[in-house]
């Protein structure tokens, strides 16, 4: 019997190209195809690219002209938002043999596996849908839901490159989720372009969704993905009674000035951006907001830049994705006048990253003492001494010093004791004995 071939997948960007990349992943093993991954050689290698900013448009060319030169006789296939709009260029690069659209990427398996003349091998096929996953050296699942957005933010490129939005069905939600915790997974994310928009064409909401996957799987913890502030459905709060959904949202603020926030076409203001973090803080112990800010957006006055300073304070984030901005080409900001200048937004970066790290820190600090379930996702030696890390349930880093040494993908309980010297993560010690490995 011949051989399979043998897959690489690799993506850069947001948690919505990860989903895709194991869903393909799956896709492909059921073909008989095998799932590769570090160092391992390759016959094919897929990339699903990104383009949200000139940076990561940089970055996947990057990627796949580095993957070319490492494998060289390897088919090369590219899909991504990059892929949608830049598809003529890619064909171009050299070594890519095929470029699939966003509007396709659904159906890259079979569109490859035809394109490219692979022999479909149904006897070595692979069913474990987890394996692709714990192939590359991750625990956590994600799984699309949702694509597409019907917005227009100015600085956004994902309207064109995504396309119109478009609802997975719960029931194959539900499946997906079931397979992933048979295979093994323990925590699953669920993800989307606009996910608070799920089901506006099914009928249905994301509450919905998410009390039909907590009501009719068993998966130990449920994550949300990035949910815009506008867009919490009715009963959203109520959901994390199920001590399942972890207790953390990724909410995108973007600017602390309202007059920023209207340029950027934001639908939600500051003032009502922070009633919604006050409920839900009284909603749920411990939640933990963590945000995104562009910096330097055009227009953006040194008023406009304090006022931002001022509420990321006052909001206690637990962390800030921090954007230097820069033209995206296609945008409507990218024909704003007064752009600002290049050391003027390095300066607000690096009082917005000294800000992030004493609200980091207040945050991690205020959860010492605490004993909380840990996903053990990876271990290491630091000076001999055996160390694991993961995260808490609301979405902290924790080093857990000590204890049993266990392979990882395994939920412990541990009691956090204290910050670490350079103020990124906690410090935490086993309490008890973890939980027996399997499904």
């Amino acid at each position: 019997m011949s051989r399979s071939h043998r897959v690489k997948l690799q993506t850069l960007g947001c948690r919505l190209n990860e989903a895709e990349l194991e869903a393909w992943g799956e896709g492909f093993q059921r073909k008989g195809v095998e799932v590769v991954g570090g160092d391992e050689p390759a016959d094919l290698v897929v990339i699903n690219t990104c383009a949200v900013t000139q940076e990561a448009v940089r970055k996947s060319r990057q990627i796949l002209r580095k993957s070319h030169r490492e494998l060289p006789g390897a088919r090369l296939i590219i899909s991504g938002c990059l892929a949608s709009l830049e598809a003529d260029a890619l064909a171009r690069e050299a070594g890519v043999d095929l470029v699939v659209s966003n509007a396709d990427k659904d159906r890259l398996v079979d569109i490859a596996m035809e394109a490219l003349e692979i022999p479909a091998m149904p006897e070595l096929a692979i069913t474990d849908v987890a394996s692709p996953l714990f192939a590359r050296g991750r625990q956590r699942a994600f799984v699309k839901v949702q694509d597409g957005c019907r917005y227009q933010c100015t600085f956004c490129i994902t309207t064109q490159a995504r396309g119109a939005e478009l609802s997975r069905p719960v029931d194959e939600v539900v499946a997906a989720i079931r397979r992933l915790h048979g295979g093994g997974v323990k925590e699953v994310v669920l993800t989307g372009v606009h996910l608070g928009g799920y089901g506006s064409d099914l009928g249905v909401d994301l509450a919905g969704l998410i009390e039909r996957v907590l009501a009719e799987t068993k998966i130990p913890r449920l994550r949300i993905g990035s949910l815009e502030p506008w867009d919490l459905p009715d009963g959203f709060w109520e959901l994390f009674q199920d001590p399942r959904l972890m207790p953390h949202l990724h909410l995108p603020l973007q600017s602390g000035s309202d007059a920023v926030l209207k340029r950027m076409a934001r639908r939600c203001k500051t003032a009502e951006f922070a009633r919604l973090v006050e409920r839900g803080r009284q909603s749920v112990p411990d939640l933990n907001v963590t945000t995104d800010i562009i910096v330097g957006f055009p227009g953006e006055t040194d008023a406009d830049w304090r006022q931002t300073l001022d509420f990321a304070e006052a909001m206690a984030f637990g962390h800030i994705h921090i954007f230097s901005y820069s033209p995206r080409a296609g945008t409507l900001a990218a024909k704003l006048p007064d752009p600002i200048d290049a050391a003027v937004k390095k300066a607000r970066c690096q009082g917005l990253q000294g800000l992030l790290k004493d609200s980091k820190l207040a945050v991690m600090r205020a959860q010492i003492g605490k004993r909380v379930s840990l996903l053990h996702e990876s271990a290491a030696k630091e000076r001999d001494q055996a160390w694991r890390s993961g995260y808490t349930p609301n979405y902290l880093p924790v080093r857990l010093i000590g204890g049993q040494e266990e392979t990882g993908n395994q939920i412990l309980d541990v009691e956090l004791t204290d910050v670490d010297e350079a103020g990124e993560l906690i410090l935490a010690r086993p309490v008890g004995q973890p939980e027996a490995a399997g499904r």
